[in-house]
């Protein structure tokens, strides 16, 4: 099965199965915009969870804020989204469709590093056990010719990128002979901006209405109220602003499901540092993010750093953690240095001070500040592909299973009376009613045990609890494990103990070290 056909079955599995619906489906969808099912919306509270309480109740100096979408339209002027916010489209003539001039140019850097590790795939097949990869990279002529092409074109991408070179990135797509997807023709159009913000009305009459946008980030929100917050916590540097929220972006090329959509959730933290200290805190930061991820436990070889070549017009540094997803090593957080620019701005163009009194040195400064931002949206997806898995089982029979962490897995325990009598479906009430009050359990009747299994597999489900006629008689129910699908008989009374002990984030947040 090809990554492609993959992530093909992980969508259907996500509508299949309650986690994302295409949103408005009865009126044909809107693009690039989705609504998650009842199994989607509590994985995707319980990622929330798992950023929240491990940013603002595992660090002593970091606060929440919950900002309002809607902000003064100076907001965006200081914070450059109205000159600078903008990606490079090009059109095709043929197709009539959009593309982002980088994104085709990255996508083919990609191929070409697919046809490398093809050929050192190739040569291990073929020298086996004597196979020395690293000899075959440095003399092999098909990966040199490869990776002279490929690098060339990486620097004069590089450089058009940082140059705002929009003649040299088409240019770079002519060489390259990129094609469009759809048409497989060459016939592009110029490269022009294209401003990513939405924009609407507000006021009581049309006439006296003024323009306002809707946030391209929530980091902005954190900006204007670092006096507030700081002042009413008594906060002192260094510290940190965590908040999610809604963002909005008019996506040139809204694709890959749920990986670039045009509403969606962010979960950032702007962390205010003495000026000077900036760069040891994003290091740190860079550190202290990973370990977050790779904690999950999804393979530590599956996530990488990829330092930014054009930084943006805040940054003094930036890379971005990035996961193999099934069409390839995408990006999933951001760390970035942003220097004073967010708040320097904000102080020039309102008039008001934004600055921190350092009582030991005595001194007022405005802070620089190390922003980590994720998409909540794509790690979302990150999660969903990580866990999803196909098994062949003894006898030949193939179950779908979702391996999440226990902390993050939708539904905790689902409660399975063994027939729909004999009191029965009483005792796994009862059950449901012990457990519910602090965990997201379901009950199911319907169907053999076996099928319910499959049911619970396909949602993640770590426990499944069955209650047969023995329970009837000493209080004992097995309990079936997702994983190993090993089951074991404990007392009723046992169970919130091994629930609680198994699903808490305790597990995930001792890994952290913090």
């Amino acid at each position: 099965m090809t990554q492609e056909e993959l992530f093909k079955k992980l969508v259907a599995h996500c509508k299949e199965y309650g986690f994302v619906f295409p949103s408005s489906e009865i009126y044909d969808g809107l693009g690039a915009v989705y609504d998650y099912g009842q199994n989607g919306v509590e994985l995707k509270n319980n990622i929330k969870r798992y950023w929240w309480d491990s940013m603002v109740k595992l660090h002593e100096n970091i606060v929440g804020l919950d900002a309002a979408i809607f902000m003064h339209p100076k907001t965006w002027e200081a914070s450059g989204h109205l000159a600078a916010f903008n990606d490079p489209l090009i059109a095709h003539r043929d197709s009539k469709k959009r593309y982002r001039a980088d994104v085709l140019i990255e996508d083919w850097l990609g191929k070409q590093d697919e046809k490398i590790e093809k050929e050192v795939e190739k040569a291990r097949k073929r020298f086996g056990a004597d196979f020395d990869e690293a000899k075959y990279r440095a003399t092999s002529p098909r990966v040199a010719e490869t990776a002279a092409k490929r690098d060339e074109v990486h620097a004069r991408f590089a450089a058009a990128m940082n140059a705002n070179d929009l003649t040299e990135l088409r240019q770079i797509i002519l060489d390259c002979e990129i094609a469009c997807p759809i048409s497989g023709t060459r016939n592009w159009t110029e490269v022009r901006q294209f401003n990513l913000m939405f924009s609407t009305q507000m006021g009581s009459t049309a006439d006296g209405a003024s323009t306002i946008y809707l946030r391209p980030e929530t980091a902005q929100g954190i900006f204007v109220n670092f006096l507030n917050v700081q002042k009413t916590g008594r906060m002192k540097l260094p510290f940190g602003i965590a908040q999610i929220g809604k963002a909005f972006r008019n996506e040139i090329v809204a694709r890959q499901f749920i990986f670039r959509m045009r509403e969606f959730e962010q979960m950032e933290m702007q962390f205010f540092v003495r000026p000077g200290t900036e760069m040891q805190w994003w290091n740190e930061w860079k550190n202290t993010r990973m370990a977050w991820h790779r904690a999950l436990g999804f393979g530590d070889d599956n996530y990488r750093f990829h330092d930014h070549e054009k930084l943006a017009h805040y940054a003094n540094a930036a890379t971005d953690i990035e996961y193999n997803f099934p069409f390839g090593f995408k990006e999933v957080e951001g760390i970035h240095s942003r220097t004073d620019f967010d708040l320097g701005n904000h102080q020039r163009l309102s008039g008001k001070k934004l600055q921190y009194f350092d009582p030991e040195t005595g001194e007022s400064y405005v802070p620089y500040v190390v922003e980590t931002s994720i998409g909540v949206d794509r790690m979302f997806l990150q999660v969903m592909s990580a866990a999803y898995t196909e098994e062949k089982l003894d006898g030949g029979e193939q179950r779908v299973v979702l391996r999440f962490p226990a902390a993050l897995a939708p539904v905790k325990v689902a409660v399975l009376p063994l027939v729909k009598k004999d009191g029965m479906p009483e005792v796994a009430q009862k059950i449901v009613d012990l457990l519910k009050y602090d965990f997201n359990v379901v009950y199911d009747e319907k169907d053999s045990v076996g099928k319910r299994y499959r049911r619970q597999d396909a949602i993640g489900t770590p426990f499944c609890v069955t209650v047969d006629g023995q329970t009837l008689e000493d209080n004992t129910v097995t309990v079936r494990y997702r994983d190993t699908m090993q089951q074991e008989r404990i007392a009723i009374d046992a169970l919130y103990h091994l629930v609680d002990e198994e699903c808490s984030y305790r597990k995930l947040f001792k890994k952290l070290n913090l």
